[in-house]
Parts: structure tokens; sequence; C-alpha cells
């Protein structure tokens, strides 16, 4: 199938930049929505155990359900927002390689666009870092109890690493590494972009 003519006029930079766009784009949103949807299976699941604890006087208030989670989660719907900003990549691809040059995106406006999922990737990045701090800082406060004091029967089980701690651990780590991939695809393509004239 050849080329119509109006694909023929938009210079070879032009539809270069567009197909690296495109391609990174589809990769990065489709990386960050696979990842995003495991972490959201991992978290839900750490959420149904924490529900299914709440009802053990022991294991209540499990300290790994607080704030490290609430900040995992807001990096949760970060990530999502990330997907989606890539998937606006795809779209801004499209419209460069439009035949009316009137059409097409300026330079400046695709560097505005890349910018702001790069900042996305970073907040959202951030927050699962701070999260993750939060968590690891709970589970060494759990960790640095004595042994011994398994065998008090006035102690109290919600002092040992649960299940539910590790659940969301694993999940802010699967947020991390989505967040990861949109910054290195942002930064990649403003890198490819800033390198033509």
């Amino acid at each position: 199938m050849s080329e119509t003519p109006d694909r023929l006029s938009i210079p070879a930079n032009l539809k270069q930049i567009a197909q690296n766009i495109r391609l990174t784009g589809w990769i990065s949103f489709w990386v960050q929505l696979v990842i995003g949807v495991i972490a959201s299976l991992i978290l839900g699941f750490a959420i149904v155990l924490s529900r299914i604890g709440a009802n053990n006087p022991q294991t209540a208030n499990n300290p790994g359900t607080g704030g490290g989670a609430f900040l995992a989660f807001l990096s949760l719907l970060a990530l999502y927002f990330s997907a989606y900003q890539a998937f606006r990549y795809t779209r801004l691809a499209r419209k460069l390689q439009e035949s009316n040059p009137n059409l097409r995106p300026k330079k400046a406006e695709t560097i505005k666009i890349l910018r702001f999922g790069l900042m996305v990737s970073l907040v959202g990045m951030g927050l699962a870092i701070i999260g993750a701090e939060a968590i690891a800082g709970t589970l060494l406060g759990k960790s640095l109890f004595r042994p011994e004091s398994v065998f008090n029967p006035s102690f109290n089980l919600r002092e040992l690493i649960q299940p539910l701690d590790i659940f969301v651990v694993l999940g802010n780590t699967h947020i991390i590494a989505a967040h990861f991939v949109g910054t290195i695809a942002s930064l990649w393509l403003l890198y490819r972009l800033n390198r033509q004239p």
C-alpha cells in the first residue's frame, strides 16, 4: 500500500518524531495500565485483609493500612492519570502527521504536553516513595520487637509483621515501577524532540 500525497508532504524528521511519540506512547500506556491494574488488585486484596482483620481485636488497626497505604492509593490515582497522558501522546502523534501544517501542534506545545506527563509521573513517584518510607518505617518498628515477647500472653499480634504489610509494600513497589516507566518515556521523548531542529 503506497502513501498518499498528503502523507508524503510531511517532513521526514516530523514523521520520525511522530512515530517515536506514537510507539513510546503506546508502550508506556500499556505497561503503566497493566502494572496499575496489578497494583490495584494487590492493594484491593490488602484492603480486604484489613477488613477481615478488623474483626479480630489483636490484629485490628494494623499500621500497614495507615498513612503509607493512603499515599500509595494517591500515587495509584496519579498512575492512572499518567497512563492517560501516555494515551494522549498517541493522539498527539496523530496530530503531528496532519497534512495541513496549520493543524499540527507546534514544537513548544508538544514539549509542554510531554513536560506535563513527566510532572505527573514524578509527582506520582514522589507520593509512592514517601508512602514506601512510611510503610518501611512501620515494618522496621514491628521487626524491632523482641521475639520473646511473642510468648507473653498479653502480647498483641498486630506488633508482628502481617501479610497485609507485605501486600501494601508489594503494591507500592509496583506503583513506583510504573511511574518510573512513565518518567523514562517522557524524558526519552523530550530528549528526541530537543535533538530535532
